[in-house]
């Protein structure tokens, strides 16, 4: 049963004691976000054996992960080469610990003589679990999935890492629907807390409980998300990213921005971030969706400007900033600014002026209400699961409790009237969740539904 919340005021502390009642929320809401409604009795698959597919950034961090929590591990590339660069891989995050003092070179050894790589599927016979980490293609998925329906043994827990894509397709075509879950771990895989347990529609039960086992036994913290796309954290990043672009177009710079967000108590800004990334990934994402994009909705091209000189962010030295040999710290670039402004010139925006707090608002704002969509479609369980994801997976501020409890904290009447009145600028954009109108008609917060959901491991709730 879901314990009591431990602070569901909506009053107008001190600084320091909503810290404080942020923190406790938040350390609340992991401990919950654990306890899945419906799992209670259901025993997980046995877990000795595992399988990793793709043994790049992603699937040497998976593969670490999995062998430092004392699973037998073997790795599939799609070559001998490929299967060398992963062991690769996965030995130089193990030599950075030892160097660092972090582990003994004996422990190392013992680690690593439970590892294999190779290019042989029939390696993976035995594994009671296999994670692909492969492109982000589902042509490239179904391949995958194809060989591991054909070779693992009946039981095997059949695991896909993708960020975005419909796990419900991926599941329909092996014949064994019920084992498929979405696991999605966030890069670096062997530091990142966050795993997104993703529950397609056929999944048996002992598969989700076998997930949240997974998780406890790799010292993750869980959250169970709905499919869709982006499921519970890419989905909101997709929408909070474009009201960024928004106010960057406007009239915002790119650095303010940043630095607005840093304020707030962000590590780092978005566009950071997507230099961090790559913007190739979001780019990638962009043109799988330009087919399916709402032909009225307002899209800024200014991104796809910058990717189209191959400025990708730090691995190129260049994206939103500047970047010196092998920095990581970068600097505002001119060239990007004139891009702005001569996109602002081609789309007939007169740039004006953005206080940092209105940026805040505005980006918060969409947050906000992206997670009660996500949370009316039963995507997220509970608003819980919303802060526990965006804490842990994509750096808000562990102080202020997540969006959700900031939410109610800022009071979900006035934040639903910011929403109304950015409507009057793009009404397709800024539609309000029908949860959060709910929510404000009957006078509750986003905090009265923590304690609201039962038996719901299914993909909707």
């Amino acid at each position: 049963m879901p314990q009591m919340h431990p602070d569901s005021r909506q009053d107008s502390q001190p600084a320091s004691a909503r810290q404080s009642d942020g923190l406790a929320h938040i350390a609340w809401a992991e401990q919950q976000a654990a306890l899945v409604p419906g799992l209670e009795a259901v025993a997980p698959r046995p877990l000795a054996h595992a399988g990793v597919i793709g043994g790049g950034t992603m699937g040497a961090g998976i593969a670490v992960a999995l062998l430092r929590a004392g699973l037998q591990v073997q790795m599939v590339e799609r070559d001998a080469e490929a299967a060398a660069r992963g062991r690769a891989n996965v030995e130089k995050v193990f030599a950075s610990m030892v160097a660092k003092g972090r582990l003994e070179a004996a422990e190392q050894t013992a680690i690593l003589a439970r590892f294999a790589s190779g290019s042989d599927y029939a390696a993976l016979a035995e594994a009671d679990l296999v994670i692909e980490a492969a492109f982000e293609d589902m042509a490239v998925k179904h391949a995958v999935f194809a060989e591991l329906a054909r070779v693992c043994k009946a039981g095997a827990v059949l695991a896909t890492n993708t960020s975005y894509l419909d796990i419900d397709a991926i599941a329909a075509q092996t014949g064994r629907a019920q084992d498929v879950i979405g696991l999605h771990f966030f890069s670096p895989a062997h530091v990142m807390k966050l795993l997104e347990i993703v529950v397609p529609a056929q999944v048996a039960d002992d598969v989700v409980a076998t997930a949240f086992a997974l998780a406890s036994l790799l010292g993750k913290v869980p959250v169970r998300a709905g499919v869709c796309d982006g499921f519970i954290g890419n989905r909101m990043l997709a929408v909070y990213r474009q009201v960024a672009e928004f106010a960057m177009e406007d009239g915002a710079t790119p650095y303010q921005i940043d630095e607005a967000l840093r304020e707030f108590g962000f590590a780092m800004g978005p566009f950071q971030v997507a230099d961090l990334a790559g913007g190739d990934i979001g780019w990638a994402t962009r043109k799988r969706r330009a087919a399916t994009r709402d032909p009225r909705a307002r899209y800024v091209q200014i991104a796809d400007r910058l990717c189209e000189r191959g400025w990708f962010g730090q691995k190129t030295g260049r994206g939103w900033y500047l970047y010196d040999k092998g920095a990581r710290t970068g600097t505002p670039d001119p060239e990007v600014l004139a891009i702005i402004e001569a996109e602002r010139q081609r789309t007939g925006i007169t740039p004006r002026s953005f206080s940092h707090a209105e940026i805040v608002r505005r980006y918060l704002a969409a947050m906000v209400n992206e997670g009660a969509n996500i949370v009316h479609e039963g995507i997220a369980l509970r608003p819980l699961d919303i802060d526990v994801t965006l804490v842990n997976g994509y750096g808000f501020p562990r102080a202020t409790g997540g969006p959700m409890f900031w939410a109610d904290g800022q009071g979900l009447a006035a934040l639903l009237a910011d929403i109304r009145r950015y409507a009057e600028e793009d009404a397709l954009f800024w539609r309000p969740s029908p949860l959060l109108e709910q929510l404000v008609a009957r006078g509750e917060d986003f905090a009265s539904l923590d304690g609201a959901v039962h038996g719901a491991t299914g993909a909707a709730a």
